[in-house]
């Protein structure tokens, strides 16, 4: 089934919106660096003791790598988007796991949301990645939902690739109902964190309640490695565990989320079918509603939604066809 013209226009005006919104950033930075004034000499000029500060132009060559790295691996992890493949979908985490994770350790943190209300962000001019790919995860939530946790979150990413790796027999089925309660602890999470910050202003209770550490060399205390075996032994029993039940930077995301401008479509056979309900891993379907504050457009209710053989809505058209052509078949004899 090939996508409706009017939706493939939408989803093409968005990725373009994300497109433009990096061109635009890297005009801005241009236009500041054409701007910036020369630097004002002092009293007493000593050209052999002091050195030039480095220019904006100067920066972003310095930079250009890491951009370059930030923006492939955008449009990658948006094109399996778009195209709701699998194979592209695995490639992407993979390369979200070994890029953005053991490489450059570039993650969005909820250090990041502390940054946010304490007006302590990191520097721009001196990490433009880290601005493009936050821009990149601000747009595309408010455009169409967590695509951040479910395809470039390299800890995500990295627990989705465990999940397809161990014995599904392993798995502990959650109740939905346990479930369902059990979604509102990341917060509770967030709520505390937050709380705990806006009175201390202490960001560093970070690392007990995030495991993105793990993609860095410095906080390996044993605290912090136990707390993270615990993560991980749960995810090998409780599928994607931490993302569901523990982030608060997925609950926080989670709330931008009621924003998200392009849901995703249903069907009227929806309010009764179950299929994709049964099928979603993050609980984030209920009856005939997607919960967007837990959905992570992980893309299997939408290639279920456009499977003619496994969605009974294609079923009960094609099966509704059949009988009338009967039917004309029958008028005519």
């Amino acid at each position: 089934m090939t996508t409706p013209r009017p939706r493939r226009f939408l989803l093409a005006l968005g990725f373009s919106v994300l497109l433009v919104g990096g061109a635009m950033t890297t005009v801005f930075v241009a236009q500041v660096t054409a701007q910036q004034p020369p630097a004002a000499q002092g009293e007493f000029d000593f050209p052999e003791e002091e050195e030039e500060a480095p220019t904006w132009a100067e920066d972003i060559r310095a930079q250009a790598v890491d951009l370059a790295l930030v923006a492939g691996f955008s449009v990658l992890a948006f094109v399996s988007f778009f195209k709701k493949s699998v194979r592209l979908k695995y490639i992407t985490l993979v390369a979200s796991v070994l890029l953005l994770g053991f490489y450059k350790s570039l993650l969005i943190s909820i250090v990041n949301v502390f940054g946010l209300l304490g007006g302590n962000l990191p520097i721009f001019r001196y990490n433009l990645a880290w601005y493009l790919l936050a821009a990149i995860t601000a747009v595309s939530t408010v455009l169409w939902g967590r695509v951040y946790c479910g395809r470039i979150c390299a800890f995500g990413a990295f627990t989705q690739l465990l999940d397809a790796t161990l014995p599904a027999r392993w798995r502990v089925n959650i109740p939905r109902a346990i479930e369902r309660r059990a979604s509102w602890i990341k917060y509770g999470i967030l709520t505390s964190v937050i709380t705990y910050f806006l009175i201390t202003k202490d960001p560093l209770i970070y690392p007990y309640v995030e495991p993105f550490w793990m993609f860095g060399l410095h906080l390996r205390t044993p605290l912090l490695l136990t707390l993270l075996a615990s993560v991980l032994i749960a995810t090998v029993f409780v599928r994607n565990a931490y993302c569901r039940f523990l982030c608060p930077l997925g609950a926080f995301l989670g709330i931008v989320s009621n924003l998200t401008v392009f849901r995703i479509k249903r069907w009227s056979e929806c309010s009764t079918c179950r299929i994709c309900e049964k099928t979603c891993e993050w609980g984030a379907i209920r009856g005939p509603k997607i919960v967007m504050t837990e959905c992570v457009r992980c893309d299997d209710c939408e290639r279920l939604y456009a499977d003619e053989k496994k969605c009974p809505h294609h079923l009960i058209l094609i099966r509704k066809a059949d009988i009338l052509a009967r039917r004309a078949a029958q008028g005519r004899a």
